[in-house]
């Protein structure tokens, strides 16, 4: 007597209207006049796999194709922008093939905020999303050397930044997308955390705080936390840099001529004020409760599992 097999034939449940309707908006390829080039999915599908087999040998590209177009037959997804736009240089020459990306340093300077903030219409505008560490920003109040006046800190410029993204994405059918981060010991750290309160701000953004180990052991043993900023040039002689009430040193992204840096790499910082940790913590703890908002980056294990750690230390993540 034969067995009887009791394994189940496969069921296709085909393309729901939710999928086709996200494909016809994010994936299918039209025209400038906004006619489908991609007739059918598999339109889309046949397009990629034969633009990526594009950069074989001639004589194997055929091959590389129905590899490729079986693997995405079958359940291979690759990134957004690559489904739109690889195989699309006819019709949309100057998009990219990269979802996700991290801006340069923003140095604490008006140059450096606008170059990149150009940077990041650039990006945006190929279709990238992008990611920045605004902890290099002076804190509301810092003065500004040369302007005789005192800064408004970094959530002002991240408007700038959210409205950037807000007029790119309107020019087109993909909502731009942007992550904000800022350090945990930034002065500025509680309006950061309490940013997205405000109606119709910063929604262009993810906003996430950088967790220390560190910050997480304050909240552990219920002790203060110092909220510090470099200190400026023009700081120097009002403070005395042995003095742990005033001063503190750390660990910094980015290293100005006028910052002090001590042999082993840290920068001396302000202590602007000091906060229960717990009392941080909790405050985060009810906005994401609340609004969903901020996330939660472990930036020391981040970098501590980083292979390349060796030359590089990552200050922020894609959205």
């Amino acid at each position: 007597m034969n067995a009887v097999s009791l394994q189940p034939a496969p069921i296709s449940l085909g393309l729901q209207p939710a999928s086709l309707d996200i494909w016809d908006k994010k994936y299918r390829l039209k025209d400038l006049d906004g006619e489908p080039v991609d007739m059918t999915v598999q339109n889309t599908l046949e397009r990629v796999a034969t633009a990526l087999a594009s950069v074989e040998r001639p004589e194997v590209r055929e091959h590389f194709a129905r590899q490729f177009l079986w693997a995405l037959e079958n359940g291979a997804i690759p990134a957004g922008r690559i489904m739109s736009n690889v195989g699309a240089s006819a019709y949309k020459p100057a998009t990219s093939t990269i979802n996700c990306t991290v801006s340069q340093t923003i140095h604490d300077s008006m140059d450096s905020i606008m170059a990149r903030a150009h940077e990041a219409a650039m990006t945006l505008k190929a279709g990238c999303g992008i990611g920045y560490d605004f902890t290099t920003l002076r804190p509301k109040g810092a003065v500004v050397a040369g302007a005789g006046a005192s800064t408004s800190g970094p959530l002002p410029f991240m408007d700038i930044f959210d409205k950037v993204c807000q007029t790119v994405a309107s020019s087109g059918n993909r909502r731009g997308a942007q992550m904000g981060v800022m350090d945990v010991g930034h002065p500025d750290v509680e309006a950061f955390i309490r940013a997205k309160r405000e109606a119709g701000r910063l929604r262009q953004f993810n906003l996430s705080l950088l967790i220390t180990s560190a910050f997480l052991e304050a909240v552990e043993k219920d002790l203060e936390w110092p909220l510090a900023f470099p200190v400026m040039a023009m700081e120097k002689s009002k403070l005395d840099l042995d003095d742990p009430t005033q001063v503190i040193w750390r660990e910094w992204p980015a290293q100005y001529e006028g910052y002090t840096v001590r042999e082993d790499g840290l920068v001396a910082c302000r202590v602007y004020r000091r906060i229960r940790a717990r009392q941080l913590w909790n405050l985060i703890m009810s906005s994401t409760y609340d609004f969903a908002e901020p996330g939660f980056i472990l930036i020391d294990k981040v970098n501590a599992m980083n292979n390349n750690w060796w030359c590089e230390s990552i200050r922020s993540t894609n959205p």
